[in-house]
């Protein structure tokens, strides 16, 4: 793990990721400079007793500048900020929708990175309130992120390490990838399918409740433990499910499951979700 100290700029400062950032960004030694162009965000910004810098100065300086901005801004935001880096820095995204699609701007000596946080294994062994109290990771629970670099540099890659730590802490492993493999882990993988399947659990529960009249309580109870069983039954193979469970789980994916369903790991299939995130018409090869 590197213990070298850079100049990171974030731009998006005072945004929701920009905060989560931000706000681990300055228990480290890193020299960071804040961007944020929103009203909004820049009281955020400064009311957390942070020194608001203009986007040219903080990255041509930067060694490592953090896109904190959503998916949609990024065209736009990375076609000002890129051109004035400096050369051999690294533009880090955190999310791969944009890279994927090809919307950022680039430059031949420009790095282009991007790091996702995994968040807390729902099997994470917390040991404190603050543990159990930080589902979404970048307080106290630990958590792996997931992260690739378009880059054969080490000291690239290093830089990129150290800034994923910082920015994501506490982490316990940087899982590196490529941009197109981090683009099949998200959405497909974790927003097309865990948190659709999310979704669904909360609609189940309130069909439960409203349609068939049953104490919320008692249904809310008996699906978190259920859930809970059921992913480290299915995720880890702790326990077998029963004889009756199987028939019960075939006959709910014959009627919400369409047997074609994995077509969307197909890199067609990606292109259509991303275009549709992103409000495209098409992604462009």
């Amino acid at each position: 793990m590197s213990t070298e100290t850079y100049n990171i700029a974030v731009i998006g400062a005072g945004g929701k990721m920009g905060m989560r950032v931000s706000n681990n960004l300055v228990k480290t030694a890193h020299t960071v400079a804040y961007v944020e162009n929103s009203p909004a965000g820049r009281q955020r910004t400064t009311d957390a007793g942070r020194e608001l810098t203009d986007l040219a100065a903080a990255v041509a300086d930067a060694d490592i500048v953090v896109l904190a901005v959503p998916d949609l801004a990024l065209q736009s935001v990375t076609a000002e900020a890129v051109p004035l880096m400096k050369s051999g820095a690294i533009a880090l995204t955190l999310d791969p929708a944009a890279a994927y699609a090809g919307l950022l701007t680039k430059r031949d000596d420009v790095v282009q990175a991007v790091a996702h946080p995994c968040h807390p294994s729902i099997f994470l062994q917390r040991t404190t309130p603050e543990e159990y109290a930080d589902t979404f990771g970048g307080i106290a629970a630990p958590q792996d992120a997931i992260a690739a670099v378009e880059s054969d540099d080490p000291a690239a890659k290093a830089l990129v390490e150290a800034t994923v730590r910082a920015i994501y802490a506490p982490v316990i492993d940087v899982h590196w990838v490529t941009v197109k493999q981090l683009a099949q882990l998200e959405p497909t993988l974790v927003e097309t399918i865990a948190c659709m399947v999310g979704a669904l659990l909360k609609e189940s529960l309130d069909e439960a409740v409203n349609t068939m009249g049953v104490p919320e309580a008692a249904a809310r109870s008996i699906l978190l433990g259920h859930t809970q069983v059921a992913l480290a039954n299915g995720l880890r193979g702790d326990n077998p499910f029963s004889e009756a469970c199987l028939i019960a789980m075939d006959y709910g994916r014959e009627s919400i499951i369409k047997e074609d369903w994995k077509k969307i790991f197909q890199d067609d299939e990606l292109d259509k979700n991303l275009a549709r995130m992103l409000h495209l018409d098409k992604i462009e090869r």
